[in-house]
């Protein structure tokens, strides 16, 4: 009798779960956008634009286990040191994002997809954790997501002094986007396209991110890229690359 009770509480527990509105259901799965359809949450290839996320590295390896050995954070001097990253690119709702979408084949990255993008993404883990969280939800393959995110990290040109600092740097979050902005000048950056990420000991910097068409053109970002929430610091510490006397760039500014 208990095993019977069971299974028609489990069957009635799945009824219910059919009947729910698909909001309710992409609120469990996914951030729902209550200004869409109910029935646009986590579609592949159903979205308004990407977010192309770029990670201080020095801030990211800061907070990493002493005895981590990937590429990016590996505590010995490095003979690349890195500075900006790409951390991703990111479907992105107005308000709101897709995550973990299905897809009908199996989100498996290649290796040789990997090996091809460990100069810009420098650590295996990152890129299979982007692609199965944020790469699913392009309507994209892997091998078309990561070309996607190279072609459009490699258009934005880094500020000069961000691209090999040696020493902390003390800066405003309006001086870094005015810096971007006149380093891209050919795209037409404006500020209301790029946002910077801040947080930790001393405001640190995290992220930079800039909003981009499906095509790979800057956009006005949506309502995830809040200034007031992901940086609100006045002045934010920009932590240095680690040199290495081996490193082809040791001694240059």
């Amino acid at each position: 009798m208990a095993t019977r009770a069971m299974t028609t509480l489990l069957i009635a527990m799945a009824a219910s779960f059919a009947l729910l509105p698909d909001k309710a259901k992409a609120q469990r799965y996914g951030r729902y956008d209550d200004n869409r359809s109910e029935q646009r949450a986590n579609v592949p290839g159903d979205f308004d634009y990407y977010s192309l996320v770029l990670s201080w590295s020095p801030t990211h390896c800061a907070a990493q286990p002493r005895d981590r050995r990937d590429q990016q954070c590996n505590p010995k001097p490095s003979k690349r040191p890195y500075a900006f990253v790409l951390h991703g690119l990111w479907p992105q709702y107005t308000s709101g994002y897709p995550e973990r979408c299905w897809t009908h084949f199996k989100p498996y990255v290649p290796k040789r997809v990997i090996n091809g993008m460990l100069d810009v993404m420098p650590s295996t883990g990152l890129i299979i954790h982007q692609y199965k969280k944020h790469g699913t939800c392009s309507g994209l393959k892997p091998e078309g997501y990561f070309s996607l995110s190279r072609r459009i990290f490699k258009r934005i040109k880094i500020p000069q002094r961000y691209v090999f600092p040696e020493k902390p740097q003390m800066v405003s979050p309006d001086t870094l986007v005015d810096e971007f902005i006149a380093a891209n000048s050919i795209l037409n950056l404006q500020p209301d396209m790029i946002v910077v990420s801040c947080g930790g000991a001393g405001n640190r910097l995290r992220e930079v991110r800039i909003c981009m068409t499906k095509d790979g053109d800057p956009r006005p970002c949506g309502k995830n890229e809040s200034r007031r929430r992901l940086c609100s610091a006045r002045r934010m510490y920009v932590p240095p690359v680690r040199v290495s006397r081996n490193s082809p760039n040791a001694g240059r500014r």
